[in-house]
């Protein structure tokens, strides 16, 4: 008969990585690849690691950093993701996709169903042109109307 070791009560830390680290002027951003070792926890959250990052890079408004992509290895202790840290809010709402802007909570989601959306595109579709009616049935611009 075997029993399963007992849990250890010592604290649960993390220890961050970047690995991969590039500074792409274009888009106005440090970019790297983040290795979180997290022995005896599940998983870190995002806010957390945003958080040490921030220390790290000396990061004043640490809303300038998004973390994403985190896969956990087999066997756990050890995670896998994707960071970001823009030069200013400015810019990384200028840049960031819309999905992620409203997952840190500097965007709202706009909120309408799939078969409202789908009825707008059908209606979009069957308008065609851009000419404007003006009194009767001539329209400006148009060659048969004399």
């Amino acid at each position: 008969m075997s029993t399963a070791p007992a849990p250890s009560k010592a604290p649960a830390t993390c220890t961050i990585r970047t690995r991969k680290y590039m500074m792409n002027r274009l888009l106005q951003r440090k970019q790297f690849i983040i290795d979180v070792l997290h022995t005896g926890r599940a998983n870190v959250p995002k806010s957390e690691i945003r958080e040490m990052l921030a220390k790290m890079y000396r990061v004043k408004d640490p809303k300038c950093i998004f973390v994403y992509g985190f896969k956990t290895h087999f066997g756990g202790g050890k995670s896998t993701g994707f960071g970001l840290i823009y030069d200013n809010l400015k810019i990384a709402t200028k840049f960031e996709p819309k999905y992620r802007l409203v997952r840190e909570g500097m965007a709202k989601k706009i909120e309408s169903g799939r078969k409202q959306r789908k009825e707008r595109k059908n209606r979009d579709k069957k308008q065609w042109g851009t000419r404007v009616k003006t009194k009767g049935n001539k329209e400006e611009g148009d060659k048969k109307a004399k």
